[in-house]
């Protein structure tokens, strides 16, 4: 029996694990590298196995780079089930077509741009230096249909025409609607068939709505091992959501080997308790600098948080009922599945809002923005407001233009509530915008180039760790010291390097069996 690590191994993103017995081939989660479009499309593009000889997935949680990936196994003729709890199936139905409907606005784009420049370079050929601002225009005109939309039909005409390579999608709206089709959700702590020889078991994973801590039970050379794949794994005493499980069922107890995250494995998150006075004071200053605060925020998890804690501070009147827009389809939707699955909230939450009638993510201040116009017009409004938009790393949607519109002006603040991955627009605004507030803002503003523009950073930025879905270093190891789990072997993944191998040099320092492994390694078990 082995697990091969294909993704998410020292570095966060495109979480994919192969664990493979005599009879079965499971793969843990088949999640999507995020970051640059250069860096990642060809890792997302290649499956590193026939998808036709898996047999099922264990799908740890929602987000995409635990899930993106799953359209594009189905499309190269994947045969099996996606396992998972109940919610997260509910919230794949937005995120998956959400995920689909991007990478066919990306290719439209690019397509458009690589026809764009070609014509370009033929009216330049000859004696031509420089394109005139008419001949532009034409081609422009040529390209689109009804204003600014995009004429696909003649793009790809020009395409075939002219033999420009053309930019492919990963996969369509019709892939991912094929491939919710094979999902098969389950509760907590109820045992699932995932294979011949191959059972699962979900425990709470605190980490976002639906999360969970997979315990995978498979049987090889006539032995029973277990394999805990702890997905991500949230912070205790956060609101909404349960703790981290800490108490498992015997049968669940002792782990062959664990395949562990360490996002936050060298890194301390702000305590919960600090959190609403955190956000409160930021709330207030910016108010009385007349400004307004943007806060690009993850559609699943982060939006619904960001949200309940500012209904309690609306409530308690600790600060000024200024709107708030939640600008982002797919935040919408997913508000939608938090308000469809109660039954999975904690304790503090059904005592604050629930048993006093109230939801926690919906009150009078807050409006969810639904059209571009909707959002544009967002751009106009000079008094004070929240905006909470995606995506939550600064790289695509409704946020940059919402950036692009405040990012030069000291009123307002950009507000850093999540992990922002390595060459993503939000790590960028994050480092030079704290190292600028650090230097007492003296000298040139960063300049911070995104929608083939340069801006100045002149807009406050501040964070805000404590809203973060992933355990801090502390909170991981209180995970695992305080469970009933007795635990043989740690693989540490899911983290930067340098941060996957300080936790895993801190996990034995404490007593645990724990390595890094290398992107692609192979590791038996037996």
């Amino acid at each position: 029996m082995k697990i091969t690590f294909y993704g998410a191994v020292r570095e966060v993103t495109g979480s994919m694990h192969l664990l493979e017995t005599g009879n079965d081939r499971i793969l843990m989660d088949c999640g999507l590298f995020q970051g640059r479009r250069k860096e990642t499309a060809e890792k997302n593009r290649t499956l590193p196995f026939d998808a036709q000889t898996i047999t099922n997935v264990v799908l740890s949680h929602a987000h995409i780079d635990h899930s993106g990936r799953i359209p594009l196994l189905k499309k190269n003729n994947f045969p099996g089930r996606i396992v998972c709890t109940r919610v997260t199936t509910d919230a794949c139905k937005y995120l998956l077509l959400d995920s689909a409907h991007i990478q066919e606005s990306d290719a439209e784009y690019l397509n458009y741009k690589a026809v764009k420049s070609f014509l370009s370079e033929m009216k330049t050929s000859g004696s031509k230096k420089n394109i005139s601002n008419r001949d532009l225009n034409n081609i422009k005109k040529q390209l689109k249909k009804g204003g600014h939309q995009i004429d696909t039909e003649k793009i790809n005409e020009l395409i075939q025409k002219y033999h420009i390579e053309a930019v492919v999608p990963l996969y369509s709206m019709e892939d991912a609607e094929d491939a919710l089709e094979s999902f098969e959700g389950y509760p907590y702590r109820r045992t699932a068939t995932i294979g011949k020889d191959a059972t699962c078991t979900f425990y709470e994973a605190g980490h976002i709505l639906g999360s969970a801590l997979s315990m995978i039970k498979v049987r090889n050379n006539g032995r029973w091992y277990t394999v805990c794949y702890t997905g991500d794994i949230g912070r205790f005493n956060k609101p909404i959501i349960k703790d981290p499980a800490l108490h498992f069922e015997a049968t669940d107890q002792d782990i062959d080997f664990m395949v562990m995250e360490s996002t936050y494995g060298n890194r301390f998150h702000d305590p919960i308790k600090d959190l609403k006075q955190g956000l409160k004071t930021i709330l207030n200053e910016t108010i009385e600098r007349g400004g307004s605060i943007i806060i690009p925020a993850f559609a699943y998890g982060r939006t619904q948080e960001l949200l309940y804690v500012l209904h309690e501070l609306y409530n308690d009147k600790e600060v000024s009922r200024i709107p708030v827009f939640v600008d982002s389809p797919l935040a919408t939707n997913i508000t939608r599945v938090f308000g469809e699955h109660p039954e999975v909230y904690d304790l503090e939450t059904h005592e604050t809002f629930l048993q006093k009638g109230h939801n926690p993510f919906y009150f009078d201040q807050v409006h969810f923005v639904g059209s571009v116009e909707e959002s544009m017009a967002l751009n106009r409004e000079e008094k004070p407001h929240i905006v909470i938009s995606a995506s939550g790393m600064c790289e695509a949607g409704r946020v940059l233009h919402h950036l692009r519109h405040k990012i030069h002006n000291p009123r307002h603040t950009i507000l850093i509530v999540g992990y922002m991955a390595q060459n993503t627009l939000g790590r960028r605004i994050l480092e030079q915008g704290l190292a600028y507030e650090e230097s007492g803002r003296k000298g040139s503003p960063p300049l911070l180039k995104f929608l083939n523009k340069v801006y100045p950073l002149k807009a406050r930025v501040r964070k805000l760790g404590g809203f973060s879905a992933h355990g801090d270093r502390d909170e991981m190891v209180r995970f695992l010291k305080k469970s009933n789990l007795r635990i043989k072997k740690i693989a540490v993944v899911h983290g930067e390097e340098d941060q996957s191998i300080a936790f895993a040099q801190h996990l034995q320092n404490e007593g645990f069996s724990a390595f890094v492994p290398n992107p692609g390694e192979t590791v038996r078990i037996d």
